[in-house]
């Protein structure tokens, strides 16, 4: 219950009560749901503060399902380069596979976010990683 209050407030992007539920007991790393997980749907929404705040409180930046695969891949499609910093920061797999993109780079391709390939790039983004809907970032990005 309270896992499904904290990625409705996540959603509207209500940092204080993200820390308020998450005070209570919400599990900062509760799997289940379009976006897998609290860091994932922050990260898609673009909501700084509480990727933050998440972070802080020990969200697993490695953490698949959903969606869009992992946390990296769906600010990469949204094209939130604070997050995608952030999660890199917090050594969020850049070659990571998974999702409906396939890949960050994929992802990033696909949404048109061309300096966000290139951070994915200087990263080590594999850019003949295959997988995802386009089958690679080129396909994407085409």
């Amino acid at each position: 219950m309270l896992h499904q209050k904290l990625l409705s407030t996540i959603n509207r992007g209500y940092a204080l009560g993200v820390e308020v539920l998450l005070e209570l007991g919400a599990t900062v790393n509760a799997q289940g749901g379009r976006y897998g997980n609290a860091l994932q749907a922050a990260s898609e929404g673009g909501h700084n503060k509480i990727v933050q705040m998440l972070l802080d409180k020990g969200a697993n930046v490695k953490a698949q399902g959903g969606y869009y695969g992992n946390a990296l891949q769906a600010a990469s499609y949204r094209g939130h380069d604070k997050i995608i910093q952030m999660l890199l920061d917090n050594s969020a797999d850049v070659n990571a596979q998974g999702g409906t993109y396939g890949n960050a780079l994929q992802a990033a391709s696909e949404g048109g976010h061309d300096e966000i390939v290139q951070m994915l790039l200087d990263k080590g983004a594999d850019v003949n990683a295959q997988g995802g809907t386009y089958g690679n970032a080129l396909q994407a990005a085409s």
